[in-house]
């Protein structure tokens, strides 16, 4: 870990847990008591974007939030280390959530690259996700007629790209500014979303999602997203929430068309001028309307 969290303890003050997944050390937050709230990131954020969600949640829910590793303060393998795919991902996710005793009354917290690990993780373990929460991301391939960006086909294919991301760290950069669009965010808050991609070996992860966008049929994730996107069905009768910045210019309206046309029970809140991370970029609306939707679905109380 080559940056040291103490530095923005003033923002992110967490107690951090670490599991060992063979010998890689597999970070998340534990915090508070009642039922579980697992909240997902994306690339290239880390379990820091949640920070308000958590503070607001702690006090009446259980809230487990991991940093996928190569992601915030878990380990940063090399590829001959760690498999850097969706299937490892959702592998990792099962393994925290089997070591916590967490095997019910799940509410998933899913934001970009988080949708699809969160979503397949839910496909397998239907009955075990009782209500799930939505920021910009997909739980499916992509829509009908919709093409991946230019922006993230670039940093997909071209080894230009992988170059500019790993020297430079010039992915988290552009999503630094350009992910929220309704406030402009302050400057000690992009740093701590860069913080943890310092080097050019801490930036691997970052890559390698990008790498792993499933497009055809020959990249290794389509089968499993394809999977996955056949299973939403079953979480048509689940209480969902759907909170979704209009300004996002890759999850965009064809995106949230697609998750109402699969989960067409689902309560939406739109933000005209929230981009990609709506959840910092909109917080104090999020915040509350996410601890609205938890108390109008109460599932139970389960203890640690």
């Amino acid at each position: 870990m080559a940056f040291s969290v103490e530095r923005i303890r003033h923002l992110y003050d967490f107690q951090s847990n670490f599991l060992k997944l063979e010998d890689l050390g597999y970070h998340y937050l534990d915090e508070g008591e009642g039922e579980a709230v697992v909240m997902l990131h994306g690339n290239p954020t880390w379990s820091f974007m949640y920070r308000d969600l958590v503070k607001a949640l702690r006090p009446s829910y259980r809230v487990v939030v991991p940093d996928h590793i190569g992601c915030g303060l878990s380990d940063k393998p090399g590829t001959s280390e760690y498999n850097y795919t969706l299937s490892s991902r959702v592998s990792d996710l099962e393994a925290l959530l089997t070591h916590l005793g967490l095997k019910q009354d799940l509410t998933l917290v899913v934001h970009d690259w988080g949708g699809l690990i969160g979503m397949t993780f839910a496909a397998r373990n239907a009955s075990a996700v009782s209500r799930i929460v939505v920021f910009n991301t997909a739980g499916f391939l992509l829509p009908a007629g919709k093409s991946l960006h230019w922006l993230l086909r670039f940093c997909k294919e071209s080894r230009l790209a992988g170059f500019l991301i790993q020297r430079f760290n010039a992915f988290a950069i552009i999503a630094g500014y350009t992910g929220c669009r309704q406030r402009r965010i302050p400057p000690e808050i992009r740093k701590a979303y860069k913080a943890p991609y310092d080097s050019w070996e801490n930036r691997i992860a970052t890559l390698r999602f990008v790498q792993d966008i499933p497009l055809t049929p020959r990249d290794e994730s389509y089968a499993l997203v394809e999977e996955t996107s056949n299973q939403l069905h079953h979480f048509r009768e689940k209480p969902v929430l759907i909170c979704w910045g209009e300004k996002d210019f890759v999850f965009d309206g064809s995106f949230l068309e697609e998750w109402l046309l699969r989960l067409p029970q689902a309560e939406v809140h739109s933000f005209p001028k929230g981009g990609h991370n709506i959840v910092e970029d909109a917080s104090e609306e999020i915040v509350p309307i996410v601890i609205e939707f938890l108390a109008k679905h109460p599932l139970g109380s389960r203890t640690r």
